[in-house]
């Protein structure tokens, strides 16, 4: 028998009209915050950064692709793992097929990752995509835009969590991209922004964390599930990569 509360027609209508108006507020805070967004001001990249791509290297100028916009999703993907983070795969599922109503728009959307661009290109051939994946193996990018971490950072900030025995969810995750917990945590996902104006590139936005849950296309369909999320005290531990699902605990 279920615990949920059950009611009338007219109740429930009653219940989503006051709904409907609070969802309203919602997405005219969410349109301001866009505004906001845009109107943050912009920060000439000075660095020289170089990626290794499929055809070689390019600057960071050279893969907006003659576009004047550049969306880049930092991908958790270190020098140590084996595979990419499951948890930004199913972020990326979600974009790879968007990219051309992004280019419509004039925006390029990639990815990168510090991992040899050999591991990402065979890892991007098993999930399938198509978007642009670079390597910033070469340079500091990732480290300056505040989701690599050195091995003296790690030990920093993370130095009380890593002694004894991990999290659970720690440990799961670094199994999952053939790492130990030490190297996976010297990645965090992010996204940052950019715009090309007059021949110079600016950094125009960057978010980390829950900021990134946009980018996670079935969150918002499971909030409109009866059971919404439905993840309990497991976090993320459900989340797979597409093609792992049903087959237990994965790795590698």
């Amino acid at each position: 028998m279920t615990g949920h509360k059950v009611g009338t027609r007219e109740e429930w209508q009653a219940a989503r009209e006051e709904l409907l108006r609070r969802e309203k507020e919602h997405t005219r805070m969410a349109d301001e915050l866009a505004r906001q967004r845009r109107e943050l001001p912009w920060v000439p990249v000075e660095e020289e950064y170089r990626f290794e791509i499929d055809e070689g290297t390019r600057t960071l100028a050279e893969l907006f692709d003659g576009r004047s916009q550049l969306l880049v999703y930092h991908f958790m993907f270190g020098p140590s793992y084996e595979a990419g983070c499951p948890v930004c795969s199913s972020s990326a599922d979600a974009v790879n097929g968007v990219l051309p109503h992004l280019h419509a728009r004039d925006v390029t959307m990639l990815y990168v990752s510090r991992a040899p661009l050999e591991k990402l290109q065979a890892y991007k051939r098993r999930m399938g995509w198509v978007f642009p994946w670079v390597s910033s193996a070469e340079s500091d990018f990732n480290f300056d835009f505040g989701v690599s971490y050195t091995d003296e950072q790690v030990r920093e900030q993370m130095g009380p969590l890593l002694e004894g025995e991990p999290p659970p969810l720690l440990r799961q995750m670094a199994a999952a991209t053939g790492t130990d917990v030490a190297g996976f945590v010297s990645e965090g996902p992010g996204m940052s922004a950019f715009i090309r104006a007059d021949g110079v590139v600016y950094h125009t936005y960057s978010t980390h964390a829950r900021g990134l849950e946009f980018l996670m296309g079935y969150y918002p369909i499971l909030d409109r599930a009866p059971k919404g999320r439905d993840e309990g005290d497991e976090s993320a531990f459900w989340i797979r990569r597409h093609d792992e699902y049903g087959l237990g605990e994965d790795g590698p």
